[in-house]
């Protein structure tokens, strides 16, 4: 069974056939804290000098971590995962849970660094803020539905002052007002793709991903149903959204998510039902899509849903997850952006990797495997490379990993 072309049902569930996920326990209470300690060496004969004390150790760097999981499944979380990862080793520290979420299954920061955002993955979908402070303690500052089922993604305007979503059920987005605290107001807008006709065998439109492009001027709809990516110009006085342009996708394509080149002539979109990746030519002034041919995967013959690209700080490279192989592909960016060349692929350590993220350094990926309920965790080398580093990280029905800066 396809993960996504058809109307929303909730969580994505395994495939039948496919033996069950095991189960796994709710997230330890409190961040382990970390320490250095010391060992002081055998005594040495008086007659030979002491060795000099060793200079101090600099303790490691460590950056929290949240994790999106369903609230609803079995197996799932209770709520927003917190954790700890060493900037050096990529090692994960368990932490607390932020609870009275429901299905937090995607997760975004605020600019501001002091509120993140999750969707509520469910029949009537909603959005929910929480502010969180630099003691580790958060508080939920309240919902708001989003006027469409199945909220499936969302991200934050780059003013602060407007969050967007995407209704994967009901193949709409919604915009509403962030105030100074970080709560959410009303909902100032709701567009439902209604046309093009859905393409074949995919039910109805499905809004993925609604991201604002690096112009700041524009926000893509990534709508894997109508095989379209609709670009809308933002009101940020009155918080409305105007068509502007369309980009078609080959019918039955599938696109889920994009990700830009960090000049914004470009963008590369995972179709998930083709198995393509394709690159896509953005002009900032109009904000027009232009989608080149699908390329290759790489993940070979059989079954493979692509996921998510990530493109690197400087970008040199961009990441690619496939669901069914669970692989990470690797391309080269070359020609300022206009052309990807497929490198390889590695393991992706997990099943089913339905996220991935990238440290806010481009020196780590992270990437969040649902079926198998785990974070894994990869250092990125100066060509590009992936290196799995450490075990896989438990977490309940991982759907979303969000690094913090």
């Amino acid at each position: 069974m396809k993960p996504s072309p058809h109307p929303y049902s909730g969580p994505e569930r395994p495939a039948p056939g496919r033996p069950a996920r095991p189960g796994r326990r709710g997230f330890l209470g409190g961040l382990l804290a970390t320490a250095a300690v010391a060992a002081a060496g055998p005594a040495h004969a008086a007659a030979r000098p002491a060795p000099a004390p060793a200079p101090p150790t600099a303790p490691r760097a460590t950056r929290p971590l949240l994790l999106g999981t369903y609230t609803s499944e079995a197996g799932g979380g209770a709520g927003i995962g917190t954790a700890a990862y060493d900037t050096a080793t990529g090692a994960i520290t368990p932490g607390s849970v932020i609870t009275g979420v429901d299905n937090p299954s995607y997760l975004a920061l605020h600019p501001s660094g002091s509120t993140v955002y999750a969707v509520a993955e469910q029949d009537a979908g909603a959005v929910t803020a929480v502010a969180l402070a630099p003691d580790g303690t958060y508080e939920v500052l309240g919902s708001r539905p989003t006027g469409g089922s199945g909220t499936t993604h969302l991200s934050v305007h780059p003013s602060g002052r407007w969050l967007l979503s995407a209704n994967y059920g009901s193949g709409s987005v919604a915009v509403h007002p962030v105030a100074e605290d970080g709560a959410l107001g009303e909902r100032t807008d709701l567009v439902t793709h209604s046309s093009p006709p859905p393409g074949p065998g995919q039910g109805g439109p499905h809004a993925h991903q609604i991201v604002t492009a690096p112009d700041g001027d524009h926000v893509l709809a990534v709508d894997l149903g109508t095989d379209t990516v609709y670009t809308y110009a933002l009101d940020e006085s009155a918080g409305t959204l105007t068509e502007v342009s369309r980009a078609t996708l080959a019918p039955g394509a599938g696109p889920r998510h994009l990700a830009f080149h960090p000049d914004g002539r470009f963008a590369y979109l995972a179709c998930e039902l083709d198995n393509t990746l394709v690159v896509c030519a953005y002009d900032p002034a109009t904000g027009v899509l232009t989608p080149g041919p699908g390329q290759p995967t790489g993940t070979g013959s059989g079954t493979s849903y692509p996921s998510q690209p990530v493109v690197t700080g400087d970008g040199a490279y961009v990441y690619l997850a496939n669901r069914g192989p669970n692989s990470l592909t690797r391309y080269a960016v070359e020609d300022d952006g206009a052309t990807l060349r497929l490198l390889d692929t590695v393991p992706v350590g997990g099943d089913w990797p339905r996220q991935l993220a990238l440290s806010p350094d481009s020196s780590l990926l992270f990437a969040a495997n649902q079926r198998s309920s785990t974070v894994t965790v990869f250092g990125i080398g100066p060509d590009g490379s992936l290196t799995a580093v450490g075990d896989p990280f438990p977490a309940p029905v991982a759907v979303c990993v969000l690094p913090l800066p």
